[in-house]
């Protein structure tokens, strides 16, 4: 049985999976556990929204269609930095161009990266893609607790075999995805997650990101001052 600390630590994102179903009864075990997830005064602000099958396919093909034409999507809330500085802007440098290394993408190859990037509407060819939603009026504080409930998902999901993705690239679309999933009007598309079985086998699923070591961002408080 994986334990605690091996679920977290092996966690990586999964970019590619076996075209193996998931059991609904296995999607609703996990689910209900996620749902253990802390929130303030236990309110428990996430939807989520499971797609699989012809619906999943669908809805895919009609993302990576506007992706491939050039169509932008539009942010409903701001995921990244207006302004990009250091540290942040040369970590998610590495991370990028170590995943481009790793699929032997060249630095500079746009057509390239964008095609990678277009995996994401296809969920990674998982055989489950989740997109989760939170009600427009909620505030800052729900918002980390739906953080919580995303890495719970994450984690229980290794000790079914499991392997996911998290993609915020899915919220840019979300004018698509409420149309036509039916979800109302006052509802904010956070993210979306791909869940399946991984491919060991493909070469993508290899890389890593590093993380910074304990003294970039650990502060030990011994005195407080004057």
């Amino acid at each position: 049985m994986i334990t605690v600390e091996e679920a977290i630590t092996g966690r990586r994102s999964i970019r590619a999976f076996l075209d193996k179903p998931v059991p609904r009864e296995l999607i609703d075990k996990l689910l209900t556990i996620a749902g253990r997830a802390p929130s303030g005064s236990n309110i428990q602000p996430w939807k989520v929204w499971v797609l699989q099958g012809e619906a999943k396919t669908a809805l895919s093909a009609e993302l990576k269609a506007q992706h491939d034409a050039g169509i932008e999507g539009e942010w409903p809330y701001n995921y990244y930095p207006v302004k990009w500085r250091e540290p942040y802007l040369g970590r998610r440098r590495a991370c990028g161009f170590g995943l481009y290394a790793k699929v032997g993408i060249a630095k500079g190859d746009t057509s390239a990266m964008k095609a990678q990037h277009g995996r994401n509407f296809l969920f990674f060819d998982a055989p489950v893609g989740l997109i989760f939603t939170i009600d427009d009026d909620m505030e800052l504080g729900s918002w980390l607790d739906y953080g919580m409930f995303l890495q719970s998902i994450m984690v229980a999901a290794r000790a079914f075999g499991l392997e996911t993705c998290p993609q915020a690239a899915f919220a840019p679309r979300h004018a698509t995805i409420k149309k036509r999933l039916g979800i109302p009007d006052n509802e904010t598309v956070v993210c979306g997650i791909a869940l399946g079985y991984a491919d060991w086998s493909n070469k993508v699923n290899e890389f890593t990101p590093d993380r910074v070591p304990l003294k970039d961002f650990v502060h030990y408080v011994d005195r407080l001052k004057p």
